[in-house]
């Protein structure tokens, strides 16, 4: 049985109608793995940098009618919260994990860790062809690196620096059938190249 791997019964859950019958099977069936994945990449984010990483698994507790479509653990260096500050998420929507670093349009200082994508941004466009960019966490659509043009690149960083709710993302996506969620072993091996290429634009 997969302490950490995501299954197909797992993608399944978002099949389930209404929000108290999806979050009893999100907490039953996902967040068991959310919660294992948090205890292992916040001990690999404090052995790879200078600072001390909390896991903050989705709650959804503002829900009141409509079931989430994804759900996720997110990483970051307030013990409290997350989304006031550069962080790193692993979830899953139906048909796709997702892996990813950047800022939500909460982020204080927003600005300047936009500012600190910019300052790499040779090395953005030089990611591993699988590498998209997300500029809305509540939105599947990733577009991948390689399909955008410099200019389009540059106008997506530009967006999260000029609009109130602008955000942006570095992200890396598995289908559910993908190789890499065969076992834990695949899967954790996938995540930690995957944070290691993140990691140059934490700062």
């Amino acid at each position: 049985m997969s302490k950490y791997t995501f299954t197909q019964k797992n993608f399944k859950v978002f099949e389930v109608p209404g929000l108290e019958g999806r979050m009893s099977a999100i907490e039953s069936e996902i967040q068991p793995k959310l919660a294992a994945l948090g205890t292992y990449f916040t001990d690999f984010l404090n052995t790879h940098t200078p600072d001390e990483f909390y896991a903050h698994i989705a709650k959804h507790a503002r829900r009141t009618v409509n079931p989430p479509k994804d759900t996720w653990v997110a990483f970051s260096t307030n013990k409290r919260g997350y989304k006031m500050l550069p962080h790193f998420q692993i979830g899953l929507y139906e048909d796709q994990v997702f892996v990813m670093f950047g800022v939500m349009h909460e982020a204080k200082n927003k600005n300047h860790y936009i500012e600190v994508f910019e300052k790499h941004f040779d090395e953005i466009e030089n990611l591993p062809d699988d590498y998209r960019i997300c500029t809305d966490h509540v939105k599947m659509e990733k577009p991948l690196i390689k399909d955008l043009s410099t200019d389009e690149l540059k106008e997506a960083l530009h967006r999260a620096h000029q609009l109130k709710k602008g955000e942006f993302f570095i992200a890396r996506t598995l289908s559910p059938k993908a190789p890499e969620l065969k076992t834990d072993k695949a899967f954790k091996s996938y995540l930690e190249d995957t944070f290691d290429h993140l990691l140059k634009f934490y700062s």
